[in-house]
This record gives structure tokens, sequence and C-alpha cells, in this order.
């Protein structure tokens, strides 16, 4: 039996003197099953430590923002030479030309390019710098899981409070004549939209459309390639499909795990942000630690690593071995119905549905809990380049463990007798509830 004694504990000091446990909400205690939350202390490749000795197989790897492994030397190596020679000026760095040089090779029809720390500054400058080229405040979002911290986008999710009402507006994805609709009924600033998900690839002919509808009402189509960043292709999403947005948001794996973000698109946007304008400027993005040497040094590294080696050949074959493991498990077991594995090959998922085929966050805790017990971590089964054929090979064989557990369940008509504490609960949600933390809950 694995132990979290330790993790358990940290994590109830966590809680003392951090809001929510984590400093991310998707990394929260109440993702996972009660008391089998690991606390980290190290990793390499894809497999990473916990504070009690136990060894995972990681997936989602930072939040998807690791797509070369933990510790990939050249990542690191990379940085630590660049901190060795100071990490923050009161000027620009060489580095600084050096990375948006790498990054405008990079992606087609970006002509300039600002740096971050953090996808939700990128996203709400995009929408600052569309609200003042077209003079209109509404945003027009896709129905997505995320795009911001910000009042424009979390003030129109479950987790509203304390933000005042928003002029954010949203439309289905995949759905032409709903945008239209939007954007023909009210004066919209942006669309702001992934160009594909894991479980949603554009249908033919719709991001061409999307861009067409934009052009026709004056509205500025903005790219989220926070995850498809890296991971669908070096250069995102609109390198994959072919079609170029006027601004695009970055993140996540562009630094490996290393905190960097981007705003790119059109010059004629951009420069409202500079110095080579006679409009109003706009206070585009501002930011210390934006262009801090150990990001831009990990940037440049990773897009080294795209150009020589291929991270997305090795996420794509890690994912379709996993895939087809779990399939032929879930077939022989007569589960296949009720655990489901989606999604792009780079970037999948598991769907847990109940007896009645429903999606169900008890099975879906059950299935997490088992996978922990076997030496697998992760809300999903997004690989990165750095899952070997072993590392595949172990988390079939978990699974393989989990889904007979799944299955006893499933005959049995519920998770009773099987599940350890409550079930998981949306990252966002009005309440702390259903996974309030009780003091009997705190070992």
């Amino acid at each position: 039996m694995t132990d979290f004694g330790r993790s358990d504990r940290a994590q109830a000091r966590l809680h003392e003197l951090v809001p929510g446990g984590a400093h991310t909400y998707a990394r929260g205690s109440d993702q996972y099953p009660e008391h089998m939350a690991p606390v980290l202390v190290r990793g390499h490749g894809c497999r990473v430590t916990d504070c009690d000795g136990n060894e995972f197989v990681e997936y989602g790897i930072g939040l998807r923002s690791v797509t070369l492994g933990h510790g990939y030397r050249p990542v690191v190596d990379a940085v630590a030479a660049a901190i060795a020679d100071g990490v923050n000026f009161s000027r620009p760095t060489v580095s600084e030309l050096a990375a948006a040089e790498d990054f405008l090779d990079l992606v087609p029809g970006a002509e300039m390019v600002k740096f971050a720390k953090n996808g939700s500054d990128a996203t709400t400058a995009a929408v600052r710098l569309a609200r003042a080229v077209t003079g209109r405040v509404t945003v027009a979002v896709c129905a997505q899981p995320f795009f911001s911290v910000d009042d424009w986008f979390i003030g129109t999710t479950a987790m509203s409070a304390g933000i005042p009402r928003q002029p954010t507006v949203s439309f289905p994805y995949g759905d032409l004549p709903a945008l239209e609709q939007a954007l023909a009924g009210r004066a919209v600033a942006c669309v702001v939209m992934e160009a594909a998900t894991a479980l949603h690839e554009p249908p033919p002919g719709y991001l061409t459309g999307v861009r067409e509808l934009c052009d026709r009402f004056g509205t500025l189509l903005v790219f989220d390639e926070m995850i498809t960043g890296f991971r669908w292709a070096a250069g995102g999403a609109q390198q994959v499909y072919g079609v170029v947005p006027d601004l695009s948001c970055w993140g996540k794996a562009m630094g490996n795990g290393f905190p960097i973000a981007a705003l790119a698109g059109r010059r004629e946007y951009l420069e409202l942000g500079g110095l080579r304008t006679d409009d109003a400027r706009v206070f585009l993005l501002s930011t210390t630690h934006g262009p801090e040497t150990g990001a831009l040094a990990a940037f440049r590294a990773v897009v080294h690593a795209y150009a020589t080696t291929d991270p997305v050949g090795r996420m794509e074959h890690a994912g379709r071995r996993l895939r087809a493991g779990i399939e032929e498990i879930t077939a022989e077991l007569g589960i296949g119905d009720h655990l489901r594995i989606a999604g792009r090959p780079s970037c999948l998922l598991f769907l847990t549905l109940d007896p009645d085929g429903d999606p169900s966050q008890e099975f879906r805790t059950l299935f997490l809990q088992e996978l922990l017990r076997r030496g697998v971590l992760g809300q999903s089964f997004v690989t990165s380049a750095a899952h070997t054929d072993r590392d595949i090979d172990h988390t079939i064989e978990a699974c393989r463990g989990a889904a007979a557990v799944y299955r006893r369940a499933l005959e049995q008509g519920t998770v009773a007798g099987l599940l350890e504490g409550r079930p998981v609960a949306p990252a966002l949600r009005a309440h702390a509830a259903p996974r309030r933390l009780v003091e009997e809950a705190v070992r």
C-alpha cells in the first residue's frame, strides 16, 4: 500500500499558509482523492518523487508545460549559463533580441512579439489591445475551459465572487452560425478561442470561416496557443491549420516549465503599445520579470530542441501506444463504453462514466485513486517527449489493475466500499463544498 503520510501532513500545513493549499487551482488537493495528493520533491524525465519517497509516472506533466521532460539537460544548462551572468537588468539584453528573432522565425504570420511571465497577462493584453484598436468593449470567447485569471474571463465562470459583471459573451466551438449571431448582435472587440482542443478538431472550413467572420465584422481574431503551441506543432495550431490570427497568446511549453509567455501578432496592432505611433498608446505589457534571462534562455533551448529533434513525434508515439494498450484492456473487461480514452495522441484525456453512461466525479476519483496506488500520477494522459516505452508499459499495467476495480464498481452500481473519501470537484466552482476542508479531513 502506497503511503502518503508525509504528503498529507505537508498538504495540511500548506492549507494553513496558502489559500487553497496550492498556487494553482488545478493543482489543488481537491483535484485528487482525499489523503492521496502527493507533495513532490523532484522530477526527472516523466517521473516524479514525493516527500514519502513514492515514485510516479506523471501525466499532464506541469499542467502541459513540460514537453521535453523534467530536468531536460540542454534547457537546464542554458538557464544555468544565462543566470550566471545576471538575471534582471535596467535595460534590455541581447537575449531579448535573440529570443524575439527565434519566436518570429517560428510562428507564421506573427510580425512582433512581447514576452511576459504567464498566459493570463498575454491574453488580457490581447483583449486590451483589441479594445483600443476597435473602440469596442465586448469580448466573444469560445465555450472552452480556460483563458485567463483576469476579470474579463473569470467573471463569466462559477468562481466570480468579487468581480463586476463583464461584457463577455460566449459561443460554441465549431458552429459558424452561432458565432455570426454573436458578432452581428453586438459590437465585439475580439474573438478569443483555441483553434483546437484535445477533444475537438476544427470541422472542415471552420477556422477559415471564423477568420472571414471576424474580418466582415471588424473584430480581431485572437488564438490562445497556450496548449497547442509546442504540442500540436512548434508553431502552434496556426501552423497546423494554416489560419493566421490577428493576435496570438503563448505560454506553458515555451520554456519547458520555466515561466515565460508571449503576445504576438500583426505589427499594425502591436505598434500601438510602442513608440512608433501617433495614436493613443496602449499599456500593452510592462513587467519587471518578463525579460529575465533564465526564462529567455530556456525558451531558446526549447526552440533548438524542436528544430533538431522531434518532441511532437515522440509525444504522439507515446500517446498512440498508451491509447491502444488501455483500449485493449477496457475491451477485454467489457467496460470500453464507461472508461474511455479520447483526444489527440499528444493530449489524451480519460473519460469516466457511471453505469448509466453519465460523466461521474465519483468514478473519476476511483480511477485516480487506483492509478496512484500503482505509481501513476495525473488528471489526464497528456504525454511528454520524455515518456518512454517503459513508462507507457508501466502505465498500461497500472491501468489494468485500476480498470479491474472500476469494473467492480460498475457491476455493483456504485463506488461505495471501493472509493476512500470524497470525490474530486471542479476546480472552478462557486463554493468550497463539496470538498470544503474540514478538521476531521486533515490528518
